[in-house]
């Protein structure tokens, strides 16, 4: 798959592009919305990536261009910018996504995948021809289970014929999706690499026409027959694509190779695994030791344009600069995971962009910014492994006052992984801007926000007396309010009957005496943010692709992990692939209808109790009773609320959950 990165941020492009092709994607960079226009109306891309501030041409504007002129590749805006208006104008623009550029490695390529998934053919999680199947999360390719060996450019081969199964590929298509603008491959590169892919083929038991030849057209998958494997998708080849297997195959070593067709030797690296991390640390610090003097500059011609406003010298257009200058840095910033320093350049930009003039005497409170983000430049001398931002590091958000218990707390963290944010209670007000400012620090939100009551501002109850409760519990709700997803953890006087009455009443999950120690209060904690962190997985099977769009929105709040299949052909292979805790169908599909998938999966000792509610416009009391007849667990009507659907899903979750145990 091919990608155009737009981007004017010289550290960016190193780090985002190096990223990228270790996810087998070939990557074209340019600096400026202008030559983004030119190659990306002249190459055929499968996504562009593009940040909004750029010279030239802005990234909106150029989105817009793109959109008029009738290109419906795929846009996902990158910047730094993290504000509801921003996004709304990215979207109106026509992008597709709107990306911060502090999400970490994995969701950013999270979704990229889903993008490319949705302006494919197949848009499914798993490639798959027959008894071939490519995982794009994993770059895993097996056939009839067994791995296949692959190098990138042969990974990448295999992707773009799955990806468009039904499709010729001349030899030139092939070389303008495989290779960059600046590589300059003959057509004898193609040749060799379909060899060397078929020779595996054939290696773990495929048909030596697995690929298949159309002479003076190119190459595409052969049709699978008939009594090929039950997993295989049903594919019927075109009239106009006859099967013609290429005879020649074995031989076509004699047709020559240059340079480019060596290039790709090396196998497919885990980008995750322990040794790729460590490298790709090694390389950040390589970035940040050239990165780093001209973050330094930035901040410096920050520093004289907060001197000229403190003269009363800072013209509108000057002070237009300074924002875009202080945006460049945040998101320069956040490729190394310097969060602090993120957060006080956002605190910048957010001051240089206001609409009002900005008065002379906001200098010195700006300068004090200033000041301390050239120190947590100038401090950070090496990045960390720990600081990078990749897989989500739980946060926990520790309102405590008590120094030995905090202290405690955060080597407790430390070893296992956990990131701790720490907030007197005496800094709380009504507007939680302490919690924020914690979590702006952070760079995410929290996983769990532990609250530990000072003992000394309330007295204890006496025997049979229900205490007023304590004053601290006030912010409680607030907080389940803002963060309704995150679980509250409330540390108090075991005695106090009005305090644990207040932390049910407001939302609070758990509520742990004084007394219980550091490791004991972690260990709580950490069992906690576990159980809300298991994000119920839902399989949908439907053959309305809009309603499948629609769904994963509508289920969105509620955190499920849904996973959307049209072809039914595919169900027995994605469902294995998933497994689901609750799977939802249609009852009109082609070829094998919802009620025969919900009678295989009754059928089946592995699967028979996995929950099975049906989705249909069918209202008459006869189809329902065939659902039930079926094994089906539950029947919703279309259309309905993502809250109702979301309700019954999570009702069958609970009666299996109880089941169970």
């Amino acid at each position: 798959m091919k990608i155009l990165l737009i981007e004017d941020d010289d550290a960016f492009i190193k780090v985002l592009t190096r990223m990228l092709k270790a996810q087998q994607y070939i990557v074209d960079s340019v600096k400026d919305g202008e030559m983004g226009w030119t190659y990306g109306s002249t190459f055929e891309y499968d996504l562009m990536l593009m940040d909004v501030v750029l010279p030239k041409v802005d990234g909106i504007s150029l989105c817009k261009r793109f959109r008029t002129e009738g290109y419906a590749t795929p846009i996902m805006l990158l910047t730094a910018q993290d504000t509801n208006t921003a996004k709304v104008q990215g979207l109106d623009a026509g992008a597709d996504d709107y990306v911060v550029k502090t999400c970490d490695q994995t969701e950013l390529t999270a979704r990229i995948r889903a993008l490319l998934r949705r302006g494919s053919n197949n848009p499914f999680p798993l490639l798959t021809w027959g008894d071939l199947i490519l995982n794009p999360s994993t770059c895993e390719v097996t056939y009839k289970g067994q791995p296949l060996a692959l190098t990138t450019k042969e990974y990448e081969l295999l992707e773009l014929m799955l990806r468009d199964s039904q499709h010729v590929f001349s030899t030139e298509e092939i070389l303008d999706h495989l290779w960059s603008s600046e590589a300059f491959p003959s057509e004898a590169t193609v040749r060799s690499h379909i060899r060397r892919v078929r020779n595996k083929l054939v290696a773990v038991g495929a048909p030596h026409d697995f690929i298949a030849t159309m002479h003076g057209r190119g190459y595409y998958l052969k049709a699978i027959q008939p009594d090929a494997s039950a997993s295989s998708p049903a594919a019927t080849e075109p009239s106009s694509r006859s099967p013609h297997p290429d005879s020649n195959w074995a031989s076509s070593s004699q047709l020559g190779t240059d340079s480019s067709a060596t290039e790709d030797t090396a196998p497919l690296v885990d980008p995750y695994s322990a040794d790729a991390q460590q490298q790709y640390v090694a390389f950040l610090n390589d970035v940040w030791s050239t990165t780093k003097p001209t973050s330094l500059e930035q901040v410096k011609a920050l520093f004289e344009a907060i001197q000229a406003l403190h003269a009363d010298r800072l013209a509108p257009h000057h002070q237009a600069q300074a924002q875009q200058l202080a945006h460049k840095l945040a998101g320069t910033l956040s490729i190394f995971g310097l969060h602090k320093a993120v957060h006080l350049a956002r605190q910048l930009e957010h001051w240089l962009g206001s609409q009002d003039a900005l008065h002379p005497n906001q200098a010195p409170l700006m300068h004090h910014l200033m000041v301390e983000l050239q120190q947590v430049i100038q401090s950070a001398t090496q990045i960390q492994l720990s600081q990078v931002p990749q897989g989500h590091s739980p946060l926990l958000l520790l309102v405590s006052a008590e120094d030995a218990f905090n202290q405690a707390m955060g080597a407790i963290a430390s070893s296992r992984g956990i990131q701790v944010e720490i907030v007197s209670p005496l800094e709380l007000d009504s507007t939680l801007t302490a919690l924020e400012m914690a979590i702006d620090v952070a760079g995410q939100p929290p996983d769990l926000l532990l609250l530990r009551l000072p003992d000394h501002l309330t007295k204890p109850s006496e025997i049979g007396e229900v205490s007023q409760p304590h004053p601290f519990l006030q912010y409680v709700q607030p907080c389940t309010q803002r963060y309704p997803t995150v679980p509250i953890v409330v540390m108090g006087d075991r005695l106090r009957t009005g305090d644990r009455l207040e932390v049910a009443r407001r939302g609070g999950k758990l509520f742990l005496d004084h007394s219980t120690s550091p490791e004991q209060a972690m260990t709580a904690a950490v069992n906690l943010m576990r159980r809300s962190k298991l994000a119920p997985k839902v399989m949908i099977v439907d053959d309305d692709q809009h309603w499948l769009r629609t769904l994963p929105t509508l289920l969105k709040p509620w955190g499920f992990k849904v996973t959307t299949l049209a072809d039914p052909q595919q169900f027995w292979t994605v469902l294995q692939a998933v497994v689901p805790d609750v799977l939802v169908l249609d009852v009109n599909l082609p070829e094998i209808n919802g009620f025969e998938l919900c009678q295989m999966i009754r059928n089946d000792p592995h699967w028979q109790r996995l929950p099975v509610l049906f989705l249909s416009v069918l209202t008459d009391s006869t189809h329902q009773q065939q659902a039930f007849a079926a094994g089906a667990d539950d029947y919703l009507c279309k259309p309905l609320m993502g809250g109702e659907l979301a309700n019954r899903i999570l009702s069958r979750l609970q009666r299996v959950k109880a089941w169970a145990g």
